[in-house]
């Protein structure tokens, strides 16, 4: 009976966190809303940057904001 109460337990924590999220991809924003991600470093600095576009820009340069949104987001603005 222990154990059951342990793995129900488990089994709620692992559906509260940011994994089962992130299988959701980025949250819903109006068109013109603009999706802010982390982008890797230039080369010997150690700053990542954040650039913020909207679903459509992420998209004309190959990048699937549903995907990345996981490890790399960071804020919707205007949504």
């Amino acid at each position: 009976m222990a154990h059951e109460k342990l793995l129900i337990a488990f089994g709620l924590l692992a559906a509260a966190s940011p994994v089962s999220a992130s299988l959701q991809g980025a949250p819903a924003a109006p068109p013109e809303a603009l999706y802010c991600m982390r982008i890797e470093a230039i080369t010997g600095s150690r700053l990542e940057k954040v650039v913020c576009w909207t679903r459509a820009e992420w998209a004309a340069n190959e990048v699937d904001v549903d995907a990345e949104w996981a490890e790399e987001g960071v804020t919707v603005v205007g949504g």
